[in-house]
């Protein structure tokens, strides 16, 4: 796609400015560090773009404290852009052992795609980006296929992005951009442990 021009132009009855407004599904999947980092980088961009932005984290805990959330939150409180609307989805149950059963795991995996469902009705946001959301579909907890009836249905102009690692075909079959990060080299394969401003 040289200097920004399509290798063909579909027979779709669209304007140019019809197509290129549409709203995208974007997965970001694969091995490789970086799927929610890319994520939140767009969230930045719809933020200047005074669009209301919702994160739904399904994974990391509660407790931790990323640098994301932490500079979307003042930018949505500052005033300038758009809002950001910040969800923890449950206390980190795929990584770390909390108290609980995985069956109030995956219901509170699907109390919290229950409320997505909502707001994308509602038209809550323009952006939602659903972080580590590949891994209750991946578990059974929430369903594959309500997921893709749901975001291909989804009113008005909402642009949706997704992360997490064994993206499932279906959900990559109905997006619009889907991008595999593959880990080629990390630290952690030479011992070394995440560190601040880095992984978090």
């Amino acid at each position: 796609m040289p200097q920004g021009k399509p290798d063909s132009v579909p027979d779709d009855g669209l304007t140019t400015r019809q197509r290129r407004n549409r709203p995208l599904v974007i997965v970001h999947t694969g091995t490789g560090k970086g799927k929610s980092t890319a994520a939140f980088g767009l969230a930045l961009r719809g933020w200047n773009q005074g669009w209301p932005i919702g994160v739904f984290q399904f994974v990391k805990s509660a407790k931790w404290r990323i640098g994301e959330e932490r500079a979307l939150r003042v930018l949505g409180d500052s005033g300038e852009g758009g809002r950001v609307d910040w969800h923890k989805m449950g206390e980190g149950w795929s990584w770390i052992q909390r108290p609980g059963s995985e069956e109030d795991h995956a219901a509170d995996a699907r109390e919290g795609w229950e409320q997505i469902k909502r707001d994308l009705a509602a038209e809550t946001y323009t952006l939602y980006v659903l972080d580590e959301f590949t891994y209750p579909m991946k578990w059974g907890w929430v369903d594959v296929d309500d997921v893709v009836e749901t975001l291909t249905a989804r009113p008005g102009h909402q642009h949706v992005i997704v992360t997490g690692r064994d993206a499932d075909p279906r959900l990559v079959g109905i997006a619009d951009l889907v991008t595999e990060m593959d880990k080629v080299k990390h630290p952690m394969d030479a011992g070394q442990k995440g560190q601040k401003g880095i992984e978090w």
